[in-house]
């Protein structure tokens, strides 16, 4: 099965991404890749992409990485109607009732009352 994913280059704390198809069950930085469609630079958010390859590798089945499928239906590519589309993630505060503004009000104490006269 082929994957189209995110590959890093670029230095260390400047990463440019190339985009490229390969297969899925090796690791991204292995450098065996099947055909390089693209590149993403996350900074600028300027993106090269080669349209017509990206198309025919998602026609015949390769599976996009979330972040791969948001750039390319960014740039008008139509993904496959067998893609489902990642979820969005919501954070789930534990333990509510511990936050600060969830506890009941003090009253004003005794001795906090004689200072303020």
């Amino acid at each position: 099965m082929l994957a189209i994913r995110l590959q890093r280059n670029g230095r260390k704390a400047l990463p440019l991404y190339r985009i490229v198809v390969q297969e899925a069950q090796r690791h991204p930085l292995s450098g065996r890749i099947v055909a390089q469609v693209g590149s993403y630079n996350p900074h600028t958010k300027a993106t090269t992409l080669d349209k017509e390859a990206a198309q025919k590798y998602l026609d015949n089945g390769a599976q996009p990485s979330s972040r791969v499928a948001r750039i390319l239906e960014a740039n008008g590519i139509k993904m496959p109607k067998w893609y489902k589309k990642a979820g969005e993630k919501h954070a789930a505060i534990k333990n509510q009732d511990k936050l600060r503004k969830n506890q009941p009000k003090e009253e004003a104490t005794e001795e906090e009352a004689p200072a303020e006269a």
